[in-house]
């Protein structure tokens, strides 16, 4: 009997090792491919529920239902100009700087017998990245923007300067060509939304009684603690699609073995941002600070985001953590530059972005610093000319700040109207 064991459990030993090693039918690789592409996209989605949260619970009471209207609003922004010029700006017909100008519709080039994936699955997919993009500025500016011109601005970075820098190198452009890195979006994603935010927030200056005349700083504390700490928990979750589905396919073992290393090391270095974000500020405040918990994670998962596969999960920790540790030392020195970001988004997407971004090469050998740098600066340069344009000719033909009055009133009642708590209200 125990003879016979042995040789069922070789056999079956033998079954599955040939197994693995088999090539998937090409019809099955298609749709594995599509489908990944596809439930990925659902929880990158699922981020912009996070970002909405996360600045509804960062924001006070009197701005919180904005923050709502400018969330929803700027997705479904983003989706629709993804896909009237985005998507074909950043993939189609790419030279070197810009890719085809027009209406993207569904058209599978493959035959599903031949592999790929759906063109529809590929267009939803790269769409929640463009959107979140977007998500990214919003914080940053809350509090003081007009809803009416945050969104035109959307409107704009959303169709044309997301999709154009991002044909640079996902598109196949020149970034491409001189060897830049950025596997999920660090620099392409993140920096675009995190200089997109700088800008904004340097031309429509600090919210009333953030500074005084001394230098000092009020704090001005979110509404809902609990509200933020789920949003970043729903960032955390759709994190693994934007980074598991960014290796683009999910038709053969060895890809689901990498998207596995993925989700593992999204989650040490998210979690290790939130160690270090709660050590410092328990030595430099006495105190854990929440806020600085919730951004240290997101500076993590931003850090990560450049690079999530090659990695040890020892150096994806690291790599969250000195995310964590960055959030943690850039959100004080904004506001010496007397730079108001409720949130926290310029520190979290733009520095730990860019640490991200370089920390490529600790760990991908086909990385060189000059080729990682010379990308952020592309982008970031690109970035900051076109939105500080879009804000300053905003800021020419319909304003982008609402009044004194309304800021104080608080621009939930100037803007849309009605309030997040009427039954509290003083």
């Amino acid at each position: 009997m125990k003879f016979l064991k042995i040789i069922f459990f070789s056999i079956t030993f033998a079954f599955l090792v040939n197994t693995a090693n088999a090539e998937v039918d090409k019809e099955v690789q298609y749709i594995l491919n599509s489908f990944s592409f596809l439930v990925h996209g659902f929880l990158v989605m699922l981020m912009a529920a996070g970002f909405c949260m996360l600045e509804t619970g960062l924001v006070r009471a009197k701005n919180a239902v904005v923050q709502c209207a400018k969330n929803i609003g700027l997705y479904s922004i983003a989706g629709l100009m993804f896909a009237f010029v985005g998507y074909n700006l950043m993939y189609l017909d790419v030279t070197n700087w810009i890719g085809s100008i027009s209406i993207w519709s569904p058209s599978d080039k493959l035959d599903p017998l031949e592999g790929g994936y759906s063109s529809g699955s590929d267009w939803f997919f790269q769409m929640v990245f463009c959107a979140t993009a977007a998500s990214i500025v919003s914080g940053a500016v809350a509090e003081r923007v007009k809803l009416s011109s945050f969104l035109v601005f959307v409107l704009i970075l959303t169709a044309f300067i997301y999709p154009i820098q991002g044909s640079w190198s996902w598109g196949g452009g020149f970034l491409s060509e001189a060897g830049f890195l950025d596997f999920a979006g660090s620099s392409i994603v993140h920096g675009v939304g995190g200089w997109a935010a700088l800008t904004g927030a340097i031309i429509l200056g600090a919210r009333k009684g953030k500074y005084t005349v001394e230098g000092d700083v009020k704090p001005m504390p979110g509404s809902n603690l609990p509200l933020a700490t789920l949003g970043t928990f729903l960032l955390w979750f759709g994190w693994f699609g934007f980074n598991g589905g960014s290796q683009l396919a999910m038709g053969s073992a060895v890809d689901v073995a990498a998207i596995s290393n993925i989700y593992i090391n999204t989650n040490l270095a998210a979690a290790g941002g939130v160690v270090v974000s709660i050590i410092v500020t328990m030595l430099y405040y006495k105190k854990t600070d929440l806020t600085m918990a919730l951004n240290g994670a997101l500076g993590g998962l931003v850090a990560i985001t450049a690079e999530p596969l090659a990695p040890s999960p020892m150096l994806a920790i690291f790599i969250g953590a000195v995310g964590g540790f960055i959030v943690v030392f850039t959100i004080p020195l904004l506001d010496k530059f007397k730079i108001d970001d409720v949130v926290g988004a310029i520190p979290v997407h733009l520095f730990a972005g860019i640490w991200g971004t370089i920390a490529v090469i600790f760990s991908n050998d086909e990385a060189t610093f000059g080729s990682q740098l010379y990308g952020i600066v592309a982008i970031g340069l690109f970035t900051i000319i076109t939105s500080g344009v879009v804000w300053y000719i905003l800021k020419l033909a319909m304003g982008i700040r609402v009044t004194e009055e309304q800021e104080l009133e608080g621009v939930d009642v100037s803007e849309v109207g009605m309030e997040a708590y009427p039954d509290f209200r003083k």
